[in-house]
Parts: C-alpha cells; structure tokens; sequence
C-alpha cells in the first residue's frame, strides 16, 4: 500500500509555472494523466489559459472564482467544475484562501476516448460486452452526452444559507 500526503504542509513553495499565489504539488502522475493538489493565498491566480486535456477543478476548502470561456463564477468546498479540453480556463481568490484537487486526463484516457472498447476496459466490463446504454462506440461519439465528451459548463450556483435545513445543510 502507497499513501501520498498533501494538505497543509506538504505544498511545494512554488506554485505551477505562470501562476500567483499559489502552492501545489502533484499526487499522481502518469500516462493516464495527473491529480494534483493547489493551495490558493488570499490573492491568489492562475490566469486564463487553454490545456488540451479535460480537466476537473474539485474545491475542496475555502473557496473562490472559476473561468470557463467567457463564463466566470463563484466557487465553493464542495463544487467541481470542467475544464474542457483546448477552452480556455482560470481560478482565482479574492480575500479567501482555496484548496483545490485538479484531476486532468490525458487525451488518450480522457471522456473523448472512451469510445471503441476503451469505455469497457475501463468500466471492467469483458472485451467484447456491451456498453451501457448512454454510450455506443461510434468513434464520432453519437449518443454521448456534453459531459462524457468533456464538454461542460458552471453548475448553478448553490441556494442562499437561508434555504438550507438547520440541521442537514442540505436545501429545503
């Protein structure tokens, strides 16, 4: 058994090149693609940039600002967003620290690819089973949903704290 540390005090000082602010460090790294861990200052930015593999930005302390495309939001612990392959993309804080797992997937592994078998071996089904029913193995992807192709947008912004259950947390 292999157990990575991250979290406070297992950040790298220096951050991902071009960013400000911020501290990470990677978890996984391989040909399948990369996890890593961010840790946002107060002021912190990664700026606008295009990636060629889909991306998972999951907030999982504090919390900040997201880009996608044109589209900006507010994100929260407890909020992934899409980052879709080639568009362009960005976080930043504003006055609250971020913690922030980035899960990439190369092309060759990402939701474009599960097409043609791959979905199964993947999923465990026996080669030459069939797919689930929401995908096919059209290498055009017909049938898949935006989001099995990676293709996604910023969720609805959560209800106000004064439509959360007391108790749960949870909306009413």
């Amino acid at each position: 058994m292999e157990i990575r540390r991250f979290g406070p005090g297992h950040c790298r000082r220096e951050g991902p090149p071009g960013t400000l602010g911020v501290t990470g460090q990677v978890i996984h790294n391989d040909e399948r693609g990369t996890i890593a861990e961010l840790a946002f200052s107060a002021s912190a930015m990664i700026p606008p940039h295009a990636n060629p593999n889909t991306t998972y930005f999951v907030v999982v302390g504090g919390g900040g600002w997201v880009q996608v495309g044109e589209e900006r939001a507010r994100v929260a612990h407890g909020e992934a967003v899409v980052w879709p392959a080639g568009e362009l993309h960005g976080a930043w804080t504003d006055g609250t620290e971020m913690r922030a797992l980035v899960v990439e997937f190369t092309s060759e592994v990402g939701p474009d690819a599960l097409v043609g078998g791959a979905y199964e071996r993947l999923a465990g089904a026996p080669e030459g089973e069939a797919a689930p029913e929401d995908t096919v193995d059209d290498p055009r992807g017909a049938g898949r949903s935006d989001a099995d192709r990676g293709r996604g947008s910023l969720a609805e912004p959560p209800p106000p704290r004064d439509r959360l259950h007391e108790s749960t947390g949870e909306p009413w």
